[in-house]
């Protein structure tokens, strides 16, 4: 299967968190899915980084970098992610929630999420809490 992490997951995998739950750690560990990361999940990292964010405190190529060390693969965001995103419905505001939501139903990877919102747009999305 294919899996694309959502951008607290990826932070929560990264610093093995205990809010990773069960159910998500089985599908990390699980060598037949291929995992996804999205250049929006660096981005956003970045940002709030260096905004300060609590939650966000880590350097977003540090991040990448173990990401890719790790089997993970990068996906680049394109124009067709960029025009689809303002299709999606007014149910979550985030722009980086937004665009990942739109990558996972183009592409047709499944979009592993802890976020309840995320989890009730009409794409390939499943909730890991």
């Amino acid at each position: 299967m294919k899996y694309l992490l959502d951008t607290h997951l990826i932070l929560w995998a990264a610093n093995e968190s205990k809010n990773l739950s069960p159910k998500m750690r089985k599908i990390l560990e699980d060598e037949n899915n291929v995992l996804f990361f999205s250049v929006i999940s660096v981005w956003e990292i970045s940002i709030k980084s260096g905004l300060g964010k609590f939650d966000f405190s880590v350097k977003a190529e540090t991040i990448r970098q173990g990401l890719l060390q790790n089997g993970y693969h990068e996906l680049m965001v394109n124009g067709s992610h960029a025009s689809a995103a303002g299709e999606l419905p007014l149910l979550h505001r985030d722009p980086f929630d937004r665009m990942l939501i739109t990558q996972a139903k183009l592409e047709g990877i499944t979009l592993l999420t802890s976020d309840k919102v995320v989890a009730q747009y009409p794409a390939p999305i499943q909730l890991v809490s």
